[in-house]
């Protein structure tokens, strides 16, 4: 897996190789290094964010919650793994990643249209 994520989004992620006991299989942690403000405020199911009334000056302004998620797909570029500006739980991958990790049996996978 982290040799297709390389290959097709080099500038989207960055590959750390990891040992586990007991293992004998090359392990990687992939970090998701592109963030795109994309989320379609208004097509998505419901969003909120933090205010000043929250008490945490540091996320005034970001996303509280976001509920059936919709993004903006004019907004993303070229980018083809990323994580939403302002609402770092979702990870974003293009048809194209997707296709392919389904193609190599990738495990640990759910997919859902955004």
């Amino acid at each position: 897996m982290g040799d297709l994520l390389t290959r097709v989004a080099p500038h989207d992620v960055q590959l750390f190789p990891v040992e586990i006991e007991m293992q004998r299989e090359r392990y990687f942690l992939v970090n998701v290094i592109r963030i795109v403000k994309c989320i379609d405020d208004q097509a998505s199911e419901e969003v909120s964010y933090w205010t000043e009334k929250d008490g945490l000056p540091e996320k005034v302004g970001t996303y509280f919650s976001v509920a059936g998620m919709r993004i903006d797909p004019t907004q993303v570029g070229d980018a083809k793994v990323f994580r939403t500006w302002g609402w770092h739980i979702a990870l974003i991958v293009s048809e194209e990643i997707k296709d392919a990790l389904e193609h190599i049996g990738a495990t640990g996978t759910k997919f859902k249209e955004v």
